[in-house]
């Protein structure tokens, strides 16, 4: 794999003509920081509007996809800073929603809160039959201000939507699949990621 760089909390790689863009964090659980989420956003605006042709993003993470946002990061937030950092977040989705190259998410392990934001933004999604996806923040007295309460009922139904979000249950990558979360399911998801779009470019 060529040209791979690293920026805050992630890495950058080009594999032919699909760039591939990997969560990394030392706990694996790719938390999305404010600091990670402004990173993320600059990065993906950058590769959108350079004078480059713009190649199709693989986002995948290490160990797992992303647990969502620092819940200890987001707890020390007042008013202003929670909106802000709401803003910040629906930012980072328009971004990844207007990529105007094919964007899929390659899934494994956790897909949890704001992590399943990122996942929803993403034009397709492509997942291991293990990984997990959920909705924990009512159970915790929180509700995404990332756009997902908005994208999910879209893609699977209001009803379906609601057991994931009112009732914070969590489904497996099978259940995912049976119920249009996502549209396949492999136990490579990244390299069925890149098989897919390996005619794009």
């Amino acid at each position: 794999m060529a040209g791979q760089s690293q920026s805050i909390g992630f890495t950058l790689a080009r594999e032919g003509g699909v760039l591939l863009l990997r969560l990394v964090s030392e706990d694996g659980m790719n938390r999305l920081t404010r600091q990670r989420v402004v990173a993320l956003q600059e990065e993906i605006r950058n590769m959108a509007s350079g004078d480059a042709p713009v190649l199709p993003l693989i986002i995948s993470g290490e160990r797992n996809f992303s647990a969502g946002a620092d819940l200890n990061e987001i707890r020390h937030l007042s008013g202003p800073e929670a909106l802000e950092f709401a803003r910040l977040g629906q930012s980072l989705m328009h971004a990844i929603e207007s990529y105007p190259a094919p964007v899929i998410a390659a899934i494994e392990g956790h897909c949890m809160g704001g992590g399943l934001d990122l996942a929803l933004a993403c034009h397709r999604r492509i997942a291991s039959p293990h990984a997990v996806f959920g909705h924990r923040g009512a159970a915790l007295g929180l509700m995404t201000g990332w756009g997902g309460t908005q994208r999910l009922p879209r893609l699977i139904g209001k009803g379906r939507a609601l057991e994931l979000f009112v009732a914070a249950e969590k489904v497996t990558g099978a259940r995912a699949l049976q119920i249009g979360l996502v549209e396949a399911i492999g136990d490579d998801p990244l390299a069925e990621a890149l098989r897919r779009v390996a005619g794009y470019a």
